[in-house]
This record gives C-alpha cells, structure tokens and sequence, in this order.
C-alpha cells in the first residue's frame, strides 16, 4: 500500500512539473512558444478596418484580428461609431480592454461583479388610473461622464455600456489584449451581450466580413445568434426573474433587429454627480471609499496638454498613462500614450522594452519606418487619419510628421511600458563613451561627440530640413 502511495505520489509531481513548465512556458503576457513563433514577421503594414457592422444608432469597425500583426500583439482592434442618442448595449468581453474616446461625450457604466450599487434616488411619480402616488427607488453602480481624450479602463468579464447623450457622434477606439493572461480562453474576440439581438443589422455587402465575425465570434446557430438569455428556455426566465412570458421573449432578444447600439428616444433618467468639476473637487474629500476596488478610478484624460511628459516648443508633445497614474491598470497590464507632432517634425528611433506597441492615426500624417532585429526595414510607409499599426516589442520606429502634423494614440500591452531611445539625451548613444562609438561605427572621435551631442532633445525633434517631406498622394 505504501509503495501505490509512493507511485501515486511520484506520478502527481510529474504532473505538476509538466503543467509548471507550460505555464513557464508562458510570457507574462499570456503568450506560449506557439504564439511566439507567430512574431516572425517580414513585413508590417498600414492597417483599416475589415469588418463593419452596421446598428440601429450607430456603427462597429473592425480590424482584422487573424492578421499575423495582430496575432503577434495579441490584440483585438475596433472603432465604433455611436449616433446622439445611441445605447451600445450592456456588453463584457473575455479580455482587458481600453477605449480611448476620439471625439464625442456621453456617459459609461462600467460594472464590476460582486460591486454594490452606491448610485441610489428615489422620484414619485402619479400614476394616471388612479389617484395613489408610487414611490420608485432605482440604484445601480456608479455611472461616469467621458469626453475627448479620455482613456477608459475595463477590466475582463466586466460588463460596460455607454451613451451618447450629445449633439455629435462619439467616435471610440477599442483594444482588447486577448493575449492577456486574465483572458484563459483562445485569441479570438468574444462579445457577451446582455440584451438585445447584437448580430442581426449586417448590410449585404458586408456578407463576406459577416461570416468571418460569427466564425471567430460565435459557435452553432451562427444566424441566429443573440445575447446571453436567447440561449436559455423561455420558461426558467420566468420562473428565475419572476416575469411573464413576454417579458421573457424580450430578455432572449426575439424579434429585436436594432443591432448592438441601439436608439433612446427620449433619453436617460439615471443618477449621475452633476458635474466632473465637482466630482473633481470633492475627489480628496473622502472617507476612504476610492480606494476600494468598486470605486477605483476608471477613466483618465490624455489629451490634456498641460499635463504632458514630454514637450518641445517647436515639435510637439507627449502623454502618457501607466498604472501609476491609473492603478486599475497594473490588474489589467495595459497603458496607452498620446503624442502630437507639429509640422515636419522628427521623433527619436525608439522601441518599447518590454511591450507592444498598437498606434493609431487621430490626426494628419507621418512617414513611419520600422527595423527589426536583423536591420531590415519591415514598414516604410505613410500612415494616414484612421489607419493603425502594430510595432511589436523591440522593433526600432522613428516618425516624420507631415504638413498637418501627425497625432497618435497608443496601446501598450503593459501596464509600466518602458521605452528606449537612440537618439537625443536620454539614449542608447549619448550613454556611450565616445571612443567606444568611434571604434564601433569607423568614425573619428570628432564624428562620434557630434553623434553623441548633436541633439539635446529627449524624444521629439524639431526637423532641421531646408527641403520638407511632402505627404504622398
């Protein structure tokens, strides 16, 4: 008996050192050395979106998630586009994500599970058959205003919704790291809704892009495919939220062909603070509760320009969000940047240490060139307003903006991104003694001090061109 014991107890430590291994395996990112090997890229390019899904009151556009880039970075990408009045329904995925907010206002409702609801009124209304007065309490979690710039962080799992309760559209780009390891599931999107029938609203001519988003998205009845309820029985809604049958077919979302982003004619009553002046006002007036888990701060602007890391005058300007300034972000191991670039100006060659990098273009245009680990030029190209691209870890990049100027936002799959630079006062070159530059690149020691000294700035350049670029057509 103690011998089957011994044998028993010898085969389960292998086990375990098997499943250790593969976990070591394992990047902090979430990546196997599967996934790693998908990182041999060749060669980057611009990227649009592929897909369009097309709602009630607004519009979805996705990015290609089966293109080696973003299968390298892990990442999911989309832009929606929500019309004034529109509701993108009450969703979560099965990965971190953070939305940066282009243009446009409203208001988002990001809920964490196992969170009270610390929102709560009470209203009377007089109901019409009768004289008697009604009194209706209504309580939910907390409900935050975003505007331009704004970055909003959502956890795994955590069912968010937002409205546009302005007079334009609000126009929002949306990473999700599938490669993360909150994410235990495959690198394909997955999209749960709480309501509606999310994947009806596709137009004709998308019917190609239509059947790769329920191919990736869903499994089984691929067209008739719903939110969370349509695949329970009609008759245990019931009976578990105690409502009648119609109510029922409501909740499984029959017969309902807005799409995910649907209209509210006549708008929201929900308690909300009454204004983020005052919010931030009473923001260091507290009795503890921010720093809980269910009132962390979620939302952080990044295109405020007083409060940038890196400004030049004459070139332009640099923001950044790590977990330091948001802390949601060490959970969700994701940070974000902004940049803005005047006109013909230069940024240093640089590369991120110890994440990748998803830019997309808000604004103007910029020559972008991208070298990877053998010298070769894997992306030479213009990147326009609305086009991104993947620079995956280590890769050196460097900008040249346009007559417009070119401003960005950036994903990182990092909550503390470390960035490197091989140019200007804080790089690579200015750290090395001038004899071991000369001897390494065939100059005299002339030439290396200009290499090392030449630029005093950190990271954005102001360019000393007599000929500027002029964007291609």
């Amino acid at each position: 008996m103690n011998t089957s014991l011994l044998s028993l107890s010898f085969l389960l430590i292998i086990f375990l050192g098997t499943v250790s291994a593969r976990s070591r395996g394992q990047s902090e990112h979430g990546f196997s050395q599967e996934d790693q090997a998908q990182c041999q890229l060749q060669r980057l390019n611009a990227q649009e979106p592929t897909f369009r899904i097309q709602a009630e009151a607004g519009e979805s556009q996705i990015w290609d998630w089966k293109d080696d880039q973003f299968r390298c970075a892990g990442v999911v990408a989309a832009r929606h586009t929500i019309n004034p009045r529109g509701l993108f329904l009450p969703s979560y995925s099965n990965a971190p994500l953070l939305m940066y907010i282009v243009k446009g206002n409203g208001m988002s409702g990001v809920l964490m599970p196992g969170c009270p609801e610390t929102f709560q009124s009470s209203q009377e209304s007089q109901q019409q058959d009768d004289e008697k007065s009604t009194r209706f309490h209504d309580q939910h979690q907390k409900i935050r205003r975003f505007r331009q710039g704004d970055v909003i962080a959502i956890g795994a799992g955590w069912t968010h919704w937002c409205y546009n309760d302005g007079n334009e559209d609000v126009v929002a780009i949306v990473v999700e790291d599938t490669g993360n390891n909150l994410n235990q599931l495959d690198q394909n999107p997955r999209k749960f809704f709480l309501a509606g029938n999310p994947q009806q609203g596709f137009g004709g001519a998308e019917q190609q892009g239509r059947e790769k988003y329920y191919q990736a998205h869903q499994k089984g009845e691929k067209q008739n495919a719903g939110n969370v309820f349509h695949g329970i029985e009609e008759e245990l809604l019931v009976q578990i939220f105690g409502i009648d049958r119609e109510t029922a077919r409501k909740l499984r979302g029959e017969d309902d062909k807005r799409g995910h982003i649907v209209r509210v004619e006549q708008g929201f009553q929900v308690i909300s603070p009454p204004s983020r002046r005052e919010e931030q006002e009473r923001r260091f007036d507290n009795n503890g509760l921010e720093e809980t888990v269910c009132s962390t701060k979620l939302i952080e602007n990044i295109n405020d320009p007083s409060r940038a890391d890196i400004f030049n005058p004459q070139a332009g300007r640099f923001n950044t969000l790590t977990s330091y300034d948001l802390p949601i972000l060490k959970s969700l191991k994701l940070s974000a940047e902004r940049g803005v670039l005047y006109r013909n100006a230069l940024v240093s060659p640089h590369y991120k240490l110890n994440a990748h990098s998803i830019l997309y273009c808000t604004r103007g245009d910029a020559k972008i060139q991208i070298t990877d680990q053998s010298g070769s030029c894997v992306f030479d190209e213009v990147v326009r307003e609305g086009q991104m691209v993947v620079v995956p870890q280590n890769f050196v990049m460097v900008k040249e903006a346009g007559e417009q100027g070119f401003e960005w936002v950036a994903f990182r799959t990092n909550d503390v991104a470390m960035q490197g630079t091989l140019a200007g006062r804080t790089s690579a070159l200015r750290g090395l003694p001038a004899d071991v530059i000369a001897a390494s690149y065939r100059v005299s020691r002339e030439q290396a001090m200009r290499l090392k000294t030449n630029r005093e700035e950190t990271l954005m350049f102001e360019s000393r061109s007599r000929s500027p670029r002029v964007a291609a057509a």
